[in-house]
């Protein structure tokens, strides 16, 4: 057997004492999408607005209503008292964060009872007029008077909560109320419930006609003109 016919030794690098074999790390790959959802802004509705919103006025049914103007699901709440107005969601964030600053390291559950749905539109100084309403510039939220903006639930001291609406209420337009629950709605600015005043009542017309009256006022069927002949 030849020389050349012999099979040859692979010659593997010599290396330094210095230096260690490493075993490699394989990073895992990162793609470049992915198919979670977005973190959205919980103070921005989801779909936006199929067309611009008017500045319009907070919708009350006609008679008044005692709706939202209660604590549902937490302990306290706070509750506008002065009327109606638009609340931006710059200005709800300022006061939900100033809330959570007051009762850190506490164990509560905030809720927020008003939604910033509302977009508001503006154009530029000095422009002329026309050429639609302008271009998009902030979310905000109609809230009717005596509408409960936020509502608290945790093993808090009442004071403590009190507090920490009070700094809340600085930060927000209007005036405002800390309430419990348990307390009677209000319809307008009138507590129901209290001094005998009931809801069936304020709903009622502020004059009251006697029978006379309302029996002269109907239509009777000798005033009723005659069919007339064919």
């Amino acid at each position: 057997m030849s020389l050349s016919a012999r099979p040859r030794l692979l010659q593997q690098p010599c290396l330094p004492r210095c230096q260690f074999l490493v075993p490699a790390v394989h990073k895992p790959s990162v793609r470049a999408f992915s198919s979670s959802p977005l973190l959205l802004n919980y103070l921005a509705p989801k779909g936006g607005e199929s067309r611009k919103s008017r500045k319009g006025r907070c919708r009350v049914p006609t008679g008044g209503s005692t709706r939202g103007t209660t604590v549902v699901w937490g302990d306290y709440g706070l509750r506008m008292r002065d009327h109606d107005r638009r609340i931006s969601a710059h200005q709800l964030r300022i006061a939900e964060e100033t809330i959570r600053k007051r009762l850190r390291g506490m164990k509560f559950r905030l809720y927020m009872r008003i939604a910033a749905n509302i977009g508001v539109y503006t154009s530029g100084n000095e422009s002329r007029m026309g050429k639609g309403k302008g271009s998009f510039d902030r979310w905000t939220a109609r809230v009717a008077v005596s509408k409960i903006i936020f509502e608290i639930q945790g093993d808090l001291h009442e004071q403590v909560v009190k507090d920490a609406f009070r700094l809340a209420g600085n930060k927000l337009p209007g005036l405002y109320e800390f309430v419990r629950k348990g307390d009677p709605p209000v319809m307008g600015l009138t507590k129901v419930g209290l001094n005998g005043i009931t809801e069936e009542d304020l709903k009622r017309p502020r004059r009251k006609l006697p029978l006379e009256e309302v029996a002269a006022s109907l239509p009777t069927a000798s005033s009723a003109p005659a069919p007339a002949a064919a």
